[in-house]
């Protein structure tokens, strides 16, 4: 694929994400003019948060999980490679969107996965203790939206790993300098944060339980 140009896009879902989703588009927007923020179900200033930093909007009615929203945000993507950010990042630049995106742009791979380097040591411990359950990710569009029961899962990663196995394809870890997320429990206040940190990692746990089921 070498002297090609690919078309690349941005992917956000956010749920509640008013204070930090602004910033990640603006980050977004100095890399490409395509960025699509899914509002899944937020009851805050999401949606115009996200629309004054230059995004264009899917506002879903209701909460119906990250992979229904980044579904939704796929089917409105228009590029040929998508990347897939979370909408509470600290620390990120352009670098760091162009080190996800280049490999699978230039056809070296067909999905790098991002994890935190040197963002904070909770952030950084949480995501190498789970690499493959990180939330930014490049890939091509059409590959994604073939992932089986993606629009069903509330937390699509185990959903998408499973599929890269099955479908043999070449895949990296590529470290992202400095970069964070803003935590549950800060956002959402200690019991709160922890109660949906625990949601979160029992959906994502018990995946294959479930599709066996």
């Amino acid at each position: 694929m070498s002297g090609v140009s690919v078309s690349c896009a941005v992917v956000i879902a956010a749920f509640n994400e008013e204070d930090t989703v602004g910033g990640v588009v603006r980050v977004a927007r100095s890399f490409t003019p395509e960025v699509i923020v899914v509002s899944d179900g937020s009851v805050d200033g999401t949606v115009g948060a996200a629309r004054e930093a230059g995004a264009e909007v899917v506002d879903l009615a209701v909460n119906v999980g990250k992979g229904g929203a980044l579904h939704a945000g796929l089917r409105a993507a228009r590029a040929d490679v998508v990347i897939l950010l979370d909408a509470d990042l600290t620390g990120l630049s352009a670098a760091h969107l162009e080190t996800l995106c280049d490999p699978v742009r230039r056809g070296d791979l067909d999905m790098s996965i991002g994890v935190f380097e040197g963002g904070g040591f909770v952030t950084d411990w949480g995501n190498k203790l789970t690499p493959h359950l990180s939330g930014q990710r490049a890939c091509r569009r059409e590959w994604l939206l073939a992932v089986p029961d993606l629009a069903a899962e509330r937390w699509p990663e185990p959903a998408i790993t499973r599929h890269l196995k099955a479908t043999g394809a070449r895949w990296a870890y590529v470290e992202l300098p400095n970069v964070a997320q803003v935590v549950k429990e800060k956002k959402r206040g200690f019991w709160g944060g922890a109660k949906a940190r625990t949601k979160m990692y029992v959906s994502l746990l018990t995946y294959r339980a479930r599709r066996r089921g």
